[in-house]
């Protein structure tokens, strides 16, 4: 059942490929077709296959040969365990279903904060209704735990970025507060510390291997992302 769930992630990271790539440049998911990004050539069903098509065409398009970027394969395999290890630690089909939703929320908005130093109100703002509407079914924390999570997750980032002085965006604000909407409030304070952590450590590595300043923005979405996750396993 893990292995299973392991190529529903695939599948799913294949996806969550197109939502990273359209949505910060405000095209459809749905039309048009995949294609090359260099050629425009149009994917056909065994270019599709999640990580075994990129791996077949050596990381290349088919038609004009040019490399495609090793992003896809990755996302596909990291949303693949992901997947599993929700599937491994969930106790009931509604735990998983929270999880996985969770999951998914976490992993795009980080990819995308990484790539586009953006991250979408489309992805922030529903993915906090799902978190209250998920306790308001019963399947997660109980409302009022959700809803004081969410008001203490945006307050507490609201706050820091007042103080900041624009050091600190609004996404970072909101995604927070889908954080706390799913942990609760207890899980803001250390799922903010485990960012800022990993945010230090991860952003000073950054900065030596692209040879930057200190001056250059980092997003602060992946460390947020990744702390909420490790949280939620653990907790």
């Amino acid at each position: 059942m893990i292995f299973l769930f392991f190529i529903f992630g695939l599948i799913f990271g294949s996806f969550f490929n197109v939502v990273i790539y359209r949505l910060p440049k405000g095209l459809s998911l749905v039309k048009p077709r995949s294609s090359c990004p260099h050629c425009k050539h149009e994917l056909t069903p065994g270019e599709l296959v999640p990580v075994l098509s990129y791996l077949w065409q050596k990381g290349r398009c088919k038609v004009c040969k040019k490399p495609i970027s090793w992003r896809y394969p990755i996302v596909e395999l990291v949303t693949g365990f992901g997947f599993a290890v929700v599937a491994w630690g969930s106790l009931s089909w509604s735990d998983y279903l929270v999880g996985l939703v969770f999951f998914s929320f976490l992993l795009v908005l980080a990819l995308i904060d990484l790539e586009y130093k953006l991250l979408p109100n489309k992805l922030t703002l529903s993915g906090l209704a799902l978190g209250l509407l998920f306790s308001l079914l019963g399947w997660n924390l109980s409302f009022f735990s959700s809803l004081l999570g969410g008001a203490v997750g945006f307050g507490l980032l609201f706050a820091i970025a007042l103080l900041s002085r624009g050091g600190m965006g609004m996404g970072d604000v909101k995604l927070m507060a889908l954080i706390g909407s799913f942990l609760g409030w207890k899980a803001v304070f250390y799922v903010l510390f485990g960012g800022a952590l990993f945010g230090s450590v991860g952003g000073l590595i950054y900065l030596y291997v692209t040879k930057q300043d200190r001056k250059t923005p980092i997003p602060f979405g992946p460390s947020l992302a990744l702390a909420a996750f490790l949280y939620y396993l653990i907790g």
